[in-house]
C-alpha cells in the first residue's frame, strides 16, 4: 500500500520483540573461559582459540547453558523439544570473529510460549514464538562519539562465547508501555530462576520491530492477520539495553514513522540503531531478511536430545504464585503482596522474618522500611545481602518492646545504612535503650508541673493538649518512652 494511501486511514501500531537475554554460568557456552566480568579487567584477555574461532578449535556445549535455557521454557509455559540442534549464522560484522555465529535455526529448545502482563488493569498474555540459544558476540567501544559519528572503534572479544537465549515474541504489542510492562515481567521472572543477573552490564538487549498497519485490517480481538503484517514494511531498531530505553526508543520511532507517512514518504524497510545519548534511531543498513544469513547446520555439536528435561530440572516458585501465595498465607494486601515478591531476594527475606515474627509486622519492616530507605538512597536489597541478619535483629528488638518504633525507624535503620553499624552499636552510641516504667512516669509528672496550660486546655476538650504534652514527655525520655504508654499515663493522671 502506497503511503499516500496510508495517510488517510487510522494507523495501528504493531511490535514484535527479540529479547537477548545473558545467561548466568561460570564459562561461555562453547569453551571453558571465565563470564566473570570484573571491572578492572583487560579487554581481549578472557579469550581462547574457541571463542576466537581460531582454525583447528572445536566446541563444547555448556550443560549449565542447557538447564537454563530448560528453567526459562517451563517458566514461559514452552513447549520443551524432544531435540534440538545448532546452526551457523553467517554474516560479518567485527565483534564477531568467527564471521558466523553458533545459534538455533528450525529446532529451537523452547517454542510456542506465553507470559502474561498487565496493561492498564487487564491482564492479558504475551506470545513467545520461540526461546533458542547461542552465543553472544564480542562488544564495541565507539570513541569520539556514536556509531555514526565515533572517531574509531576497538573491539573487546571478552563477552563473545557468552551464552544467551534468545526470546521471540509473537508481534502483540501495540504500545511502547506494553513493552516496557513486558520487559520488567521477564526480568522479574529470570531472576526468580536464577538464570539472569540483571546487574551485570548488557545482560538484557532487545531488538524490536515495529510496523503500522491499517486499523482497519485488525480482527475484533486486536490480532492482525499475517498478510497485512507481511505487507507493512517492518523497521527494527537495535541497541535497546533497558525498560526506560526500550520505552523511549519505540515512542520515537513510532512517532517518526507516523511522521513520515503523513508527509507521504513511507517507512523503509531497514535496520536502526537507538543512540541513547541523543534519544533518536539512526539508520544502519537495509534490513536483512533471512536467507541472507545462509543458515547451515554446525557439524562440529551433535543433535541435543532434551526430551526428559523439563521432568528433571526443577524451577522455582514463580513471582506470580508466589504473590498470590502471600496474599492467602498472610494476609497481605494487594500492594504490599506485590513489594515483597518485587525479587526473590526481598520474598526470601520477608519469609524469614515472618517465621518468627508476626506477618504484620515483618511486612512493614520489610516492604515499607527497609525498601523505602534502600529506595531511597538508590540501593537494592542485594547491596545489604550479607546484613540481613544485622536487619532481622532490629526487628527483633522491635517486636520485643526495647526500642521504640520511631527511634528504630528514624534513627537506628538509617544509621544503619548510612555508617554500616550493626542495630545495638547504634542503640547503645545514641542511648536509644527504651526508657524504664519509673523514668517515663517521672517524665510524666514533670511535663504537668511543667506545662499548666496545657493541661488546663486539655481540660477544656482540645484534644492536641494531650499531643503536645506527649510530645514533651518524648523529648524528656530522648524518645525512648513508648508513645502509646504515655498517652495512657498522661490521661489516668490528668483525669
Amino acid at each position: 500500500m502506497t503511503a499516500q494511501a496510508l495517510e488517510q486511514r487510522d494507523l495501528t501500531v504493531v511490535i514484535g520483540l527479540e529479547v537477548h537475554v545473558q545467561l548466568e554460568t561460570a564459562t561461555k557456552i562453547f569453551c571453558g573461559c571465565s563470564t566473570e566480568a570484573a571491572d578492572d579487567e583487560e579487554p581481549n584477555t578472557r579469550t581462547c582459540p574457541v571463542c576466537l574461532g581460531l582454525p583447528g578449535a572445536l566446541p563444547v556445549l555448556n550443560e549449565a547453558a542447557v538447564e537454563a535455557a530448560v528453567k526459562i521454557g517451563k517458566a514461559l509455559d514452552a513447549d520443551v523439544a524432544e531435540e534440538t540442534r545448532f546452526h551457523r549464522k553467517n554474516y560479518y560484522y567485527p565483534d564477531l570473529p568467527k564471521n558466523f555465529q553458533i545459534t538455533q535455526y528450525d529446532a529451537p529448545i523452547c517454542s510456542d510460549g506465553t507470559l502474561e502482563i498487565a496493561v492498564e488493569g487487564d491482564r492479558r498474555d504475551v506470545g513467545i514464538q520461540r526461546a533458542h540459544l547461542e552465543e553472544d558476540p564480542g562488544s564495541l567501544q565507539h570513541e569520539g562519539g556514536g556509531i555514526d559519528t565515533a572517531d574509531y572503534t576497538l573491539v573487546n572479544y571478552n563477552r563473545a562465547g557468552t551464552p544467551l537465549m534468545e526470546i521471540v515474541t509473537a508481534p502483540d504489542f501495540r504500545g511502547p508501555a506494553e513493552v516496557r510492562q513486558f520487559l520488567a515481567k521477564l526480568e522479574e521472572v529470570l531472576e526468580y530462576l536464577g538464570v539472569f543477573d540483571s546487574t551485570r552490564d548488557g545482560s538484557l538487549r532487545v531488538d524490536a520491530n515495529i510496523s503500522l498497519v491499517p486499523s482497519e485490517e485488525a480482527r475484533a480481538d486486536g490480532t492482525i492477520p499475517t498478510d497485512a503484517l507481511e505487507a507493512a514494511n517492518r523497521t527494527e531498531v537495535k541497541n535497546i539495553s533497558s525498560h526506560k530505553g526500550a520505552e523511549k526508543a519505540l515512542a520515537y520511532e513510532v512517532t517518526r514513522q507516523k511522521n513520515a507517512v503523513e508527509r507521504g514518504r513511507g517507512v523503509e524497510q531497514e535496520t536502526r540503531h537507538w543512540d541513547e545519548s541523543r534519544g533518536i534511531t539512526v539508520s544502519m543498513r537495509s534490513k536483512e531478511e533471512e536467507k541472507d544469513y545462509r543458515y547451515f547446520r554446525e557439524a562440529d555439536l551433535p543433535p541435543l536430545q532434551v526430551a526428559d528435561w523439563k521432568e528433571r530440572v526443577p524451577i522455582p516458585e514463580l513471582p506470580d504464585a508466589r504473590r498470590e501465595r502471600f496474599r492467602e498465607e498472610y494476609g497481605l494486601d494487594a500492594e504490599a503482596a506485590s513489594k515483597l515478591t518485587s525479587t526473590k531476594e526481598v520474598a526470601d527475606f520477608f519469609e524469614d522474618v515472618a517465621a518468627e515474627f508476626d506477618p504484620d509486622l515483618a511486612a512493614t519492616w520489610v516492604a515499607d522500611n527497609l525498601l523505602g530507605e534502600l529506595n531511597y538512597r538508590g540501593m537494592e536489597i542485594t547491596d545489604v545481602s550479607g546484613r540481613l541478619d544485622e536487619f532481622k535483629r532490629l526487628v527483633e528488638l522491635v517486636a520485643a518492646g526495647d526500642i521504640t518504633v520511631k527511634n528504630a525507624e528514624e534513627v537506628v535503620l538509617r544509621e544503619m545504612l548510612d555508617e554500616g553499624d550493626d542495630p545495638d552499636t547504634v542503640i547503645e552510641r545514641e542511648g536509644l535503650g527504651k526508657a524504664a516504667a519509673g523514668e517515663v512516669e517521672g517524665a510524666v509528672e514533670e511535663a504537668i508541673e511543667e506545662n499548666p496550660e496545657a493541661v488546663e486546655d486539655y481540660h477544656e476538650g482540645e484534644e492536641g493538649a494531650l499531643n503536645y504534652l506527649v510530645g514533651q514527655v518524648m523529648g524528656k525520655t530522648g524518645g525512648s518512652a513508648d508513645p502509646g504508654t504515655v498517652n495512657q499515663l498522661l490521661r489516668e493522671r490528668l483525669e
